[in-house]
């Protein structure tokens, strides 16, 4: 046997969050591919999205218009304030806001923190918008760009602006904040200032310098790899200046690299209507620059008009490019690609012979299919040497495009949002379908939410000020808009180039002066899964299950003593007709154990403040195993030396682990529904247990119940002889197999 030094980790943690059920979203468009795609929404459907059941919650006031994407984090524990779901959004008017993302009612009303960058006293404003001679942001400039959370660390990363008068001194400061996400207090070294210089002719000397004033960060922070990258745009199209890439460490804020793409030129600033630059896995960065001097084909450094392939290995650095054919004219109308970032697609779209794609397209509304392995650079007189080059089929692009299921989703300006199918690195140039509204400048964003390839629902937010659903495999279909019942759904005042986030049942959209909520009008439980794996199929008496939905308790609340309570959060849970204990209670989310006498067909009522808010039923079967995972589906094991198995903590082969589950079914001696396991009088599996590493088998030395544990079972195996390296792992109870893990062997 060995120790049980993980059990307060796995009772702290593994019961709280399994599964991806308790979704993030911690940067622009859910993640790095900007697909703008949250295929993890198991609350919100084709069904339920309607007038009648979908709607306004709720709405926060802030003091200023809300450019950035609202930003979303589970299990928030605020001090003094306890532990919330966290929507967090950022204003113009230099504040942060972190938000209760469930509901406003009681302590919820006020922020749950609120931090503003700005000092009256001290001369320190917002900067208004006649100080920059551009009127496309107004009436002040404050923090544009959507932030990024590391959700590690529990930071969050803002760029606000500044206008500081001191006596007859004005200066104009971008500063980089990094935030406890519980507090709002700024980390360490934070914030600093930005500043950066690179070696160039473009404004008459030997080097150009950055200068605040003259820029904005309207692109969506980048968090990669422990740098953070900030995009620079023009003012309008004002005076010199240029695309800038600046970047960051993420623990000591200290500068890493500056990317310039017009050193030698003018312009091509970075602002992709808010748009964050793409990641591929390998790191690289996809930028889009809009009108400016290019040089390439000469060997210059000057790359205006043209989508970019950076390179974030040991710095940044130019590694591909592709330029339209027609960029001069581009440039001269005003038609610049920049206007709109991209999206990377899945590689189900692509072929052999171009397996890695991207989308994009600009205000000259042409559609540019890229390989992002040969993106193309120039060629004279057509597009020919790219994928697909498609003009006139969308009005001009403003924001991003979105992908999902191999369909690209495009609404241009004055156009329809348009489905266009891709497979085999071939788009369609008919849409498959396409809304029955077009509409006005801008376009819009769209964002996607689906279960995984179903249920899928393409959101918009319209310029005049309406949030539409649409179904994704139709777009004829509208499910909702908010002017249906505008009395008690209005949105207010839109944002140009707004996305909204859609997250756990709940669409946040941001708005000239509030965030808007909406979600299911009443309480609703949308499945029920064994806690460790997500199966759905059945669940063992005595283990860990979750039921999903959406007002499913009143807060959240985390079990602390045992026996396990049977209220948490507001809410009880009952299991034909008897109480469950909980672990774990949140709006979104109750995790509890199933009772171990049990049987047959499992029907569960959830309640919350003496209503029923949720029912679902599920069959029971003498052993349902599921193995908990940690992060990048590594199996929560503890290795012989009591350290926590990982892909840089390897188990020696030969030694022993203990896996950590739950579904292995009836022990021996039996223990209350709720009870603590005894650590003396070991609760052993009756059913046979086994387990396979790498495919072979490994030997089981104990199958039981977890001691100072409830529903947690433990599984220690010798590790077989294996060279080092990372193996599936699976486990068996009765015959029955486990989900498959990761176990790292050295």
């Amino acid at each position: 046997m060995i120790s049980w030094r993980l059990a307060s980790f796995l009772c702290g943690a593994l019961p709280v969050v399994p599964l991806a059920a308790q979704t993030s979203v911690v940067t622009y468009q859910y993640d790095t591919s900007r697909a703008g795609a949250n295929v993890n929404e198991s609350v919100l459907n084709t069904t339920n999205v309607t007038a009648t059941q979908f709607g306004k919650l709720f709405s926060y006031p802030v003091d200023g218009v809300l450019y950035g994407q609202p930003l979303y984090l589970p299990n928030v524990t605020i001090p003094q304030k306890g532990i919330h779901d966290v929507v967090y959004v950022a204003t113009e008017h230099d504040s942060v806001y972190a938000f209760d993302a469930d509901n406003n009612s009681g302590a919820n009303t006020a922020p749950l923190w609120q931090v503003s960058f700005l000092n009256a006293a001290a001369g320190v404003t917002t900067v208004p918008y006649q100080d920059t001679g551009c009127s496309q942001i107004t009436p002040e400039l404050g923090i544009t760009s959507t932030p990024v959370i590391d959700p590690q660390s529990g930071t969050i990363y803002v760029v606000a602006m500044t206008k500081e008068v001191s006596g007859s001194a004005t200066n104009y400061v971008q500063r980089l904040h990094a935030l406890d996400a519980t507090t709002g207090a700024e980390r360490p070294g934070s914030p600093v200032t930005i500043q950066a210089s690179v070696p160039g002719t473009g404004e008459g000397g030997t080097t150009i310098v950055f200068r605040a004033k003259d820029y904005k960060q309207r692109a969506g922070l980048v968090l990669w790899n422990g740098t953070i990258y900030t995009a620079w745009a023009s003012h309008c199209d004002i005076g010199e200046y240029h695309g800038w890439l600046i970047a960051y460490d993420a623990k000591t804020l200290q500068q890493t690299a500056v990317y310039n793409n017009t050193p030698n030129g003018n312009e091509a600033s970075f602002w992709a209507g808010g748009a964050a630059p793409a990641v591929d896995s390998a790191g690289n960065m996809y930028m889009v620059g809009g009108n400016g001097t290019f040089d390439a084909m000469g060997n210059g450094p000057d790359v205006g008009e043209s989508y970019l392939k950076l390179s974030t290995s040991g710095g940044l650095a130019l590694a591909d490019f592709f330029t339209p054919f027609n960029y001069a004219s581009l440039n001269g109308a005003d038609l610049d690609v920049g206007s709109a970032g991209v999206a990377l697609l899945g590689d189900e779209a692509g072929s052999s012979q171009h397996p890695h794609l991207m989308v994009g397209a600009g205000k000259e509304g042409r559609i540019y299919l890229l390989d992002r392995d040969h993106l193309g650079k120039l060629q004279s007189g057509s597009d020919s040497q790219i994928v697909q080059s498609i003009p006139g089929n969308i009005g001009g692009l403003y924001g991003n495009p979105a992908y999902f299921n191999k369909t690209i989703y495009l609404c241009g300006a004055g156009d329809y949002l348009k489905a266009f199918p891709v497979s085999s690195a071939h788009m369609n140039t008919t849409p498959s379908s396409q809304s029955a509204v077009s509409f006005s400048y801008p376009g819009c964003v769209p964002a996607i939410s689906a279960n995984g390839t179903s249920n899928a629902i393409v959101w918009m937010v319209e310029a005049s000020g309406i949030l539409h659903a649409y179904d994704a495999t139709n777009l004829a279909t509208e499910l909702y808009n908010s002017n249906q019942n505008k009395n008690r759904d209005a949105l207010g005042t839109a944002v140009k180039f707004s996305v909204p986030t859609v997250i756990n049942g709940k669409v946040y959209a941001a708005t000239q002066n509030s965030l808007a909520v909406y979600g299911l009008l009443s309480g609703v439980a949308t499945g029920i899964a064994n806690a460790a794996s997500g199966d759905t199929s059945a669940v063992a008496p005595g283990s860990i299950a979750s039921i999903y939905g959406s007002g499913l308790a009143l807060s959240i609340g985390i079990a602390a003593a045992f026996p396990v309570p049977a209220a948490l959060g507001g809410a009880t849970a009952s299991v034909n007709s008897e109480a469950a204990p909980l672990f774990y209670a949140g709006p979104n989310q109750i995790n509890f154990q199933m009772p171990f006498d049990a049987s047959g067909t499992a029907a569960v009522t959830v309640s919350a403040g003496n209503a029923q808010t949720g029912a679902k039923s599920i069959p029971i079967r003498a052993t349902a195993p599921g193995i908990f995972l940690l992060a990048q589906g590594q199996a929560a094991a503890v290795n012989q030396d009591q350290s926590i198995n990982g892909a840089s903590n390897g188990a020696p082969a030969g030694s022993v682990i203990a896996i950590y589950a739950t579904g292995l079914g009836a022990v021996n001696p039996p223990v209350a529904t709720g009870a603590q396991a005894s650590g003396a009088n070991l609760s052993k599996v009756t059913a046979t247990v086994t387990a396979t590493i790498g495919g072979q088998p490994a030997t089981v030395m104990f199958s039981g119940l977890a001691p100072g544990y409830a529903g947690l079972y433990q599984v220690n195996v010798v590790v077989p002889q294996l060279a080092s390296g990372t193996y599936p792992l699976q486990i068996s109870a009765g015959g029955v197999a486990s989900n498959t893990a990761s176990i790292t062997v050295r």
